[in-house]
């Protein structure tokens, strides 16, 4: 089967002189220092927030603007594939653009100790907790959505579940709920769709392994993905795919893996499939290693 690949380049020799010239974080005069947007004097998520307003600032830059904040793995990828492989048909969740109805609350958690397990969250995202029926024992976490109600439409990121919700509830973040709808009401209509990850347009797929993860046995989790995960498999030493069990708070759990690197087939909502190899085993949980590949859009 010839099989074509896309790839996706972008210039980031030139962030990296960016952010090197950043450092240190604090010193100087504010209008001296690169990617300092609020011009407070120093590069953190604050300047994330105000780069996010300003629409001269290129996606490019924000994403390298964020990526610094939060030390993913150092570096900048300058390259990642975005594989044109055969869908899962069996995988596929719903349509794109599938829009989703239910009431909105909101509440003050979710950017640390969310059920998704996706420390650290950048506060760049508003953040909102999803009814268990959507969430699916975490097949929609960290789904980015477009969330609308009778105020406005904002961009959310899915950290955490709503155990009492019914199916196309809402808990959102408690500062973004009045960007959607008068506070005071405190419950409202709304409606909601899953839309690509703004990041993943310029980074690839990464990994985070779970604390105590060893070659005996291991936890590992998708992040930066374009659209939510539905499974994620390995590959074993007999050349055969094998599904690893996913768990709710959003890693996937194995004693068959061994000491690496792995080769992960992964499977969006969608049916996308990408295959990303040589992915190294970490012993540190706090890593964030990235990958080689990035789904469709």
């Amino acid at each position: 089967m010839v099989m074509f690949m896309k790839f996706v380049k972008f210039a980031a020799v030139g962030m990296v002189c960016a952010i090197l010239a950043a450092s240190p974080l604090y010193g100087g005069a504010a209008s001296q220092i690169d990617m300092d947007y609020n011009s407070d004097g120093r590069v953190d998520s604050f300047d994330l927030i105000t780069a996010r307003k300003n629409k001269e600032i290129s996606r490019a830059e924000l994403n390298a603007l964020q990526k610094f904040v939060l030390g993913v793995n150092g570096k900048i990828p300058t390259e990642f594939e975005i594989p044109d492989l055969p869908i899962d048909e069996d995988a596929i969740l719903e349509p794109k653009g599938t829009v989703h109805t239910g009431e909105g609350t909101f509440y003050g958690g979710g950017y640390t100790g969310g059920h998704a397990m996706l420390d650290p969250v950048s506060h760049d995202y508003w953040i909102v907790a999803m009814n268990h029926s959507d969430y699916n024992e975490a097949q929609l976490a960290g789904a980015y959505l477009e969330v609308t109600g009778e105020l406005g439409t904002i961009k959310m990121l899915v950290t955490d579940e709503l155990p009492e919700g019914k199916k196309g509830d809402l808990d959102l973040y408690t500062d973004a709920f009045p960007l959607i709808a008068p506070v005071e009401k405190g419950r409202v209509p709304v409606s909601w769709k899953i839309i690509p990850l703004d990041t993943a347009a310029t980074a690839p797929i990464s990994f985070k392994y779970k604390e105590g993860s060893t070659e005996f046995w291991c936890g590992v989790q998708v992040r930066n993905h374009r659209y939510p995960i539905t499974k994620l498999e390995y590959l074993n030493e007999d050349g055969e795919f094998v599904e690893i069990p996913r768990r709710p708070y959003n890693y996937f759990e194995t004693r068959e893996m061994g000491k690496g690197p792995f080769t992960f087939r992964i499977t969006d909502i969608y049916g996308q499939v990408v295959i990303d190899k040589d992915i190294p085993l970490s012993y540190d949980d706090t890593e964030i290693i990235q990958g080689h590949v990035q789904f469709p859009e």
